[in-house]
């Protein structure tokens, strides 16, 4: 399916997991895609494995860098001849006990994975067009689920979730469709880091473990062009959690 004819996206966390994913689903789809990510050699890489009708190009840029944004939204909408599509995927993950949790730690989460996805809305809504314009926010499960140990990132994804469905009901009028996305645990370098220490009670995840197991970047990537897609013309302000039953 070439659902994307055309179509120009920029998209966010391009370099690695489910934005590399995502990528190269919208190319092989006929997407004109930006990619962005702070990671050179990520980028690279991405776009070194994309093969389809569409083309990439990459930009890398710091989400959480105001000007960085302002810039980056600015070019892209130059070099694509405008923007439909928005695709916010980039974000940190940190696994902390309250007992250890720092400002810093705080801070970085929120700059990027909250300020960072609100910075990209607020410059793409410039140049998304009127009555077929649209936005997919990767938030998380975390957002909506007790996360023993995730604290901090779950509220950076409850920010994320709750900041797309303002925004989906705020932007209406112009027709514009904003759509949250939230994965479960993905195989992903995002989480492979980030093993929760042998020296804390993880009962709690054995009882959530999802029946499917950890999604595959490919399996998100297919549920956020859905959701970028005409298929999805009547869904705006609404999450789509994709965490393979685990909370069913």
């Amino acid at each position: 399916m070439n659902r994307f004819d055309g179509v120009k996206v920029l998209l966010t966390g391009a370099g690695s997991g489910i934005g590399r994913a995502t990528a190269l689903r919208l190319v092989s789809e006929g997407a004109l895609v930006c990619a962005v990510d702070l990671s050179r050699e990520g980028l690279t890489g991405t776009a070194a494995a994309a093969d389809g009708p569409g083309r990439i190009v990459t930009r890398v840029a710091d989400v959480a860098d105001e000007d960085a944004v302002v810039e980056c939204v600015r070019d892209a909408a130059e070099g694509l001849g405008g923007i439909d599509v928005l695709v916010n995927v980039a974000g940190i993950h940190r696994t902390t006990p309250i007992d250890r949790l720092t400002v810093a730690d705080m801070e970085r989460l929120f700059a990027v994975n909250t300020v960072g996805t609100a910075l990209f809305c607020r410059e793409a809504l410039r140049h998304l067009p009127d009555g077929s314009g649209v936005i997919v926010n990767v938030a998380s499960s975390a957002a909506a689920h007790g996360n023993p140990y995730m604290t901090a990132y779950a509220a950076s994804k409850g920010a994320v979730l709750s900041f797309s469905l303002s925004l989906a009901a705020e932007v209406a009028h112009r027709g514009i469709r904003v759509v949250p996305v939230s994965p479960g645990t993905v195989a992903t370098p995002l989480v492979g880091p980030h093993v929760l220490p042998p020296d804390l009670d993880t009962s709690y995840y054995a009882r959530i473990r999802a029946p499917f197991g950890a999604a595959r970047p490919e399996q998100i990537a297919g549920v956020i062009a859905f959701a970028a897609s005409r298929d999805a013309a009547y869904l705006t302000g609404a999450e789509l959690r994709a965490d393979g039953g685990s909370h069913i």
